[in-house]
């Protein structure tokens, strides 16, 4: 049994509910759910598989879908869908995702949901699963806020923001003492662009996953300690 212990409660979660649980996480940019992902992964003992670096290590290790999926982005077109697909299944068929695994990044269509729901139903066979999207509810006014404040390591990558989780040394990362940086498009315009690009391509999955009674929502403003009480209130219900 995995025993947290929150501020406000202790929250069980028994291993054998969690066997084979099978999680991805919906929300636009900036609302938490990477940094969740990667507390989530380490607390259940799952591999988080995030789509970006599952691709970037394909390519790096020039394997036979790495380099058809280099042709693709070096012309500066998009992966095709089943491509992705396949990386994504042979990475679930991995023995360390026998348990479970959080999915981070896909899918983000319902033509990448409908494929994500063949690939578990091919490698799970007759195995009881449980599926759960998590979606990160929040304000879009507040995550233009968060974007503007962000600030990032150049070397590495930790994360901050100006309001919410500020350095000890302004403008000094805690890790590594590198001067930090913000991104091109961490601007309120920009920061817009994303939010309605997200809601217009892949909010459709909300329904989708409703439909199914899959679906958990959680509010995602608040600090990391308050969203992550509510995630571990929702994953396991």
């Amino acid at each position: 049994m995995g025993i947290v212990k929150n501020q406000k409660s202790y929250i069980n979660i028994e291993k054998s509910d969690i066997m084979k649980k099978e999680l991805i996480f919906l929300g636009p940019p900036a609302c938490g759910k990477g940094t969740q992902t990667s507390k989530l992964a380490e607390y259940l003992g799952f591999p988080h598989v995030d789509t970006g670096s599952l691709l970037r290590a394909e390519i790096a290790k020039e394997t036979p879908n790495g380099k058809i999926a280099k042709s693709f982005i070096d012309k500066g077109n998009l992966v095709p869908v089943d491509l992705v697909g396949s990386i994504i299944k042979d990475r679930l068929s991995e023995d360390d995702c026998n348990e479970g695994y959080i999915l981070d990044g896909y899918p983000r269509s319902i033509e990448q949901a409908d494929m994500l729901e063949q690939i578990n139903s091919d490698i799970n066979g007759d195995i009881k699963t449980s599926f759960r999207a998590i979606y990160f509810d929040i304000d879009e006014s507040v995550l233009v806020s968060r974007i503007v404040n962000r600030r990032s390591c150049p070397i590495c990558g930790e994360i901050y923001n100006l309001k919410t989780k500020p350095t000890k040394v302004e403008g000094v990362c805690d890790k590594c003492g590198t001067v930090l940086v913000q991104r091109k498009d961490d601007n309120e315009e920009t920061a817009h662009a994303r939010f309605e690009t997200y809601f217009r391509e892949t909010a459709p999955l909300i329904d989708y996953y409703k439909t199914r009674g899959v679906l958990r929502t959680i509010n995602a403003d608040g600090s990391i300690d308050e969203v992550w009480e509510r995630l571990l209130e929702v994953i396991n219900d």
